[in-house]
C-alpha cells in the first residue's frame, strides 16, 4: 500500500463494513447449527486445538477477512518482519523476538548480520552461569549456595517472566528443578515491592538480577540501589559482585554500579521489552530456578509457532486467524474489548502479560486524544507512516481465570456489554485430584465450565424457554439471556515447558497481525513517554521542596493543591534522606 492509503480506503475493508448488517440477522444459535461450518472453523496445530465456529462470522466472512489480508500485505509483512527489516519504523529497528528462540543453525539477519549466532553465544553464557549458581560452584560472599534470586525490572522486564515462572510452578517436571530454590520479582518502586521481596530472604543467600538495557530505567535503578544497600549492609560492599548480576547492554554503567561486566548478560535494540521474555531478560531469572533445560522447552514451544505463523496458510494459521477475528470484532462489530479466560490457575499473569502487549497501543491514543484525535478510535491514533486514523483500532484485555471469574465479571459479559472472549483450557492438569465418590474430578468439574460457558454465551436463554420452566412473568426480564455472544476455545494438550511457549508465541504474533491490518506500529510504544517527563519534573519539585522548603510552582492548580497536601502531610520525611530499608 502507498503511505498515505489506509486500509480503509480499500475495496475489501468496504466489503467487510457492508457485510456487517447481513451479519446482524444471523443469530449464532443458527450459525451453530450448521456443521460444515463449524467443522471449517476448528483447526488444529502441534496439540493446540483452535475452536472459533461461536464467533458471529460465516464462511463469507472469513474470506472476505482474508481479502482484507491480502490488501494490507499480511503476508509480506510477515516476512519483512522475519528477515529483519526495520519494521519498526518510528525507532528504525528490526522487530526479531522470533531469533531469541530460534534453532542454533537458523539465519535471521538484521542489518546484513546473522544474529542467531549472538543469541546463542548468550544462550550459552546463561546456562553456564545457572548450571554454576544451581550446583554450588558460584556461592556468595560467605561461601553459601544461592538458592534465592530476586529478578528487578519493569514492564515486560518482569510481566512475561512473571507469567512464565507462575505457569511453571505446578508443572511437575519445573517443580522437581526447583526444589530448594526461590525466584521472586520486583518491578514496583513502591518499597512495599521492596519489602515483600526481601521479607524472609537472608542476602547471604540471594542473587539479584538487574534488566534494564540502558541501566538508566528510574524505577528499576532505584530498586537495584535498594537491593544494593540491602546487601552490602550485611555483607560488606565486595560482596554485590558476588550477589548482583545484570541484564543489559551498558556495560560502562554496570561496572560503575558495582557489577562485574563478565556477569552481564546482553540483549539487543531489536527486542522490544514486551517482547523479551525469550532473551536473557527471562531466561536467566528462570534458568537460575528452573534449569536451562526447562527453558530451552519453553523457547522451543514458542519456535514452533514461529515457523507455523511464517508458513501456515492463513486459513490454518493459528496467530491469523486470532488476529483477523480480532480485527472483525473491534473494527467492525463494535466491540474494543476481550475478555482472556485461561481454565487453569497457572495461567493466572498470562492477561497480564498479554494486556500489556496491547494496552500499550491504547496508552498512545490517550495521549493523542489531547491533540484532538477522533475519540473513537481505541488504539493508536495516527497509521505509521503518521496519518490519522479514522477507524476503531487496539483491543483492551483484562482478564481472570476460571471458575473465579465466573463470580466476578462474568454477569457483565453475558447480560451487559458484548465481550468477545477467548477461552483457554488444558486437556491434562499439571496437578490432578481425584476424591473416592465425586461425580467428577477436580479437574473435570473445571473443564465442564470451559465447555459450558461458551454455549452460554452464543445460545443465550429466551422467554419461551423461560416460560416452559414456569419462571415468575416479573422475573423473566432478569432471567433473559440474549446469547450471540462470540466466543473462542484454545484446548491445549497440557501445561508444560513447551506449551506454554506455544501459548505465548500465538498471542505475541496475533499482536503483530492485528498491527499489520490496522497499519499502525505495534512495536514501538512512545505513549509511555509523557508521563515519564511528567513524573522528572514532579521528582525535582518534591527534592526542592523537601530539602530547600521551596513552594510547589509550575503545575496547574489541582496538581499544585495535591503536591501541597502531599508534602505537608508527609513533613516527617527529612530532606537529607537517610539510609532506611525494610523493617517486615
Amino acid at each position: 500500500m502507498a503511505s498515505t492509503t489506509l486500509i480503509c480506503d480499500t475495496q475489501p475493508w468496504k466489503d467487510l463494513k457492508a457485510h456487517v448488517e447481513d451479519i446482524k440477522k444471523i443469530h449464532l444459535r443458527d450459525l451453530m447449527n450448521d456443521k460444515e461450518r463449524c467443522e471449517s472453523m476448528m483447526v488444529e496445530f502441534d496439540g493446540i486445538f483452535l475452536d472459533y465456529s461461536r464467533q458471529c462470522a460465516t464462511l463469507d466472512t472469513m474470506d472476505k477477512l482474508y481479502k482484507l489480508a491480502e490488501a494490507a500485505s499480511l503476508k509480506q509483512q510477515i516476512n519483512r518482519m522475519y528477515s529483519g527489516e526495520h519494521i519498526n519504523s518510528t525507532e528504525d529497528r528490526s522487530v526479531l523476538h522470533v531469533a531469541l528462540r530460534a534453532p542454533r543453525d537458523a539465519v535471521i539477519n538484521s542489518d546484513g548480520k546473522n544474529v542467531v549466532s549472538d543469541v546463542w553465544n548468550v544462550l550459552d553464557k546463561i546456562k553456564d552461569f545457572s548450571e554454576k549458581v544451581r550446583s554450588g560452584s558460584w556461592v556468595g560472599a560467605t561461601g553459601k549456595p544461592l538458592k534465592d534470586v530476586i529478578a528487578i525490572g519493569i514492564g515486560g522486564s518482569f510481566l512475561g517472566p512473571l507469567f512464565v515462572h507462575t505457569a511453571l510452578q505446578t508443572d511437575p517436571e519445573a517443580v522437581e528443578f526447583a526444589k530448594g530454590r526461590q525466584l521472586r520479582f520486583l518491578a514496583n518502586v513502591d518499597p512495599i515491592d521492596v519489602a515483600r521481596n526481601i521479607t524472609g530472604l537472608n542476602p547471604e543467600t540471594t542473587l539479584v538480577v538487574v534488566v534494564s538495557k540502558t541501566f538508566t530505567t528510574a524505577e528499576t535503578m532505584l530498586n537495584a540501589r535498594t537491593l544494593r544497600e540491602w546487601i552490602s549492609s550485611a555483607l560488606g560492599l565486595s560482596a554485590v559482585a558476588k550477589h548482583m548480576v545484570a541484564v543489559s547492554t551498558n556495560l560502562k554503567l554496570v561496572e560503575k554500579f558495582g557489577i562485574d561486566p563478565n556477569n552481564a548478560f546482553a540483549f539487543w535494540d531489536w527486542v522490544g521489552g514486551r517482547y523479551s521474555v525469550c532473551s536473557a531478560v527471562g531466561v536467566l531469572p528462570l534458568s537460575l530456578q528452573y534449569g536451562f533445560s526447562i527453558v530451552e522447552k519453553f523457547l522451543k514451544g514458542a519456535s514452533s509457532i514461529d515457523d507455523h505463523f511464517r508458513s501456515a496458510p492463513f486459513e490454518k494459521n493459528i496467530p491469523v486467524l486470532l488476529g483477523l477475528l480480532s480485527v472483525w470484532n473491534v473494527s467492525f462489530l463494535g466491540y474494543p474489548a476481550r475478555a482472556i479466560l485461561p481454565y487453569s490457575q497457572a495461567l493466572e499473569k498470562f492477561a497480564p502479560h498479554i494486556q500489556q502487549a496491547c494496552l500499550l497501543e491504547l496508552l498512545f491514543c490517550w495521549a493523542v486524544y489531547v491533540l484532538g484525535v477522533s475519540m473513537e478510535s481505541n488504539g493508536k491514533g495516527v497509521s505509521i507512516d503518521g496519518v490519522p486514523l479514522p477507524y476503531e483500532a487496539g483491543e483492551i484485555d483484562f482478564g481472570e481465570p476460571g471458575t473465579n471469574g465466573q463470580h466476578s465479571f462474568y454477569q457483565l459479559i453475558h447480560q451487559g456489554r458484548v465481550i468477545p472472549c477467548d477461552f483457554i483450557g488444558i486437556v491434562k492438569s499439571q496437578q490432578p485430584v481425584y476424591l473416592k465418590g465425586e461425580v467428577v474430578s477436580n479437574h473435570d468439574e473445571l473443564m465442564s465450565n470451559f465447555f459450558a460457558q461458551p454455549d452460554a454465551l452464543a445460545y443465550g436463554k429466551t422467554e419461551e424457554q423461560l416460560l416452559k420452566e414456569n419462571v415468575s412473568q416479573h422475573l423473566i426480564p432478569h432471567k433473559t439471556f440474549s446469547g450471540n455472544r462470540p466466543s473462542l476455545s484454545l484446548l491445549l494438550p497440557s501445561l508444560n515447558a513447551y506449551n506454554i511457549g506455544q501459548l505465548l508465541a500465538s498471542y505475541e504474533h496475533r499482536v503483530a497481525v492485528e498491527g499489520f491490518v490496522w497499519g499502525i506500529n505495534s512495536f514501538d510504544q512512545w505513549g509511555v513517554e509523557l508521563g515519564k517527563s511528567l513524573a522528572t519534573q514532579v521528582r525535582k519539585q518534591l527534592h526542592a521542596s523537601r530539602t530547600k522548603s521551596e513552594p510547589v510552582e509550575g503545575f496547574n492548580f489541582s496538581t499544585t493543591k495535591l503536591l501541597t497536601r502531599y508534602l505537608q502531610a508527609s513533613s516527617d520525611i527529612p530532606g537529607d534522606l537517610p539510609t532506611l530499608l525494610p523493617r517486615i
